[in-house]
């Protein structure tokens, strides 16, 4: 049987799996914040514990039932309130990161674990308000910084994880008719080029995507998304 390559994000294959490992290790009765939480994807996770959510409320989408409309740099509650929090895909989306990044340190109990994700490579979305991208060397001095121990900085996915989607993102963007780029008799050359590009890419996003499911290679290349784990010192330093 031929085996089936269509694309899967294996991002969000890998995110879920971290996530379930972050969810297991905040004990029952903890206290949560999803911060920048949108439609809340992994509250279910999290039933065992009390999940709150925060969120700008700017986008055009349906949000998930929110206990703060508020700014990150701003969120309404006491220090030391949260045992947990979550910032998924988010840090791209803030102006003034290192801002959020203190005031989600006030807000944590000492000895408290926020798990963060956010991209290296992708494209711009959810404009305007889409502004930074992040090398593991930016992410430890902004979490450093702002007084976090940084427990564990690592790739998401692995190389085969971005190469798939680089492949995804070129079946469907590049053009279907050599005639929007090559106005002239050219266009008879580049269609072809054009064609065969798209339909292998559509295979290659595939294999490599999946390939990132059983093999997460880090050994070269780069990955889509950086994963932080940090923790707010008992004492301060």
């Amino acid at each position: 049987m031929t085996p089936r390559l269509n694309f899967v994000n294996s991002s969000r294959v890998h995110l879920a799996r971290e996530m379930k490992a972050f969810a297991k290790r905040t004990k029952a009765g903890m206290l949560v914040l999803d911060a920048g939480a949108g439609k809340s994807p992994y509250k279910h996770l999290f039933k065992h514990v009390r999940y709150e959510a925060a969120d700008f409320a700017e986008f055009d989408t349906r949000y998930a039932p929110l206990n703060y409309v508020c700014d990150l740099t701003d969120i309404p509650v006491e220090d030391n309130r949260f045992d947990r929090i979550i910032l998924n895909q988010v840090l791209e989306h803030l102006p003034e990161p290192k801002q959020v990044l203190v005031e989600l340190y006030r807000v944590l109990k000492p000895g408290g674990l926020i798990l963060c994700t956010c991209p290296l490579f992708y494209p711009e979305h959810h404009g305007p308000y889409d502004f930074f991208r992040y090398t593991q060397y930016g992410l430890r001095k902004l979490f450093t910084e702002a007084g976090f121990r940084v427990q564990r900085l690592d790739w998401l996915e692995g190389y085969f994880g971005t190469v798939g989607f680089q492949f995804h993102e070129m079946s469907r963007r590049l053009p279907r008719d050599a005639r929007t780029v090559a106005a002239d008799w050219r266009a008879i050359y580049l269609q072809p080029l054009l064609s065969v590009t798209r339909l292998i890419s559509k295979l290659l996003a595939g294999a490599y995507s999946r390939a990132d499911l059983r093999w997460r290679y880090k050994k070269s290349g780069m990955p889509k998304n950086y994963l932080v784990i940090a923790k707010k010192p008992r004492q301060p330093a």
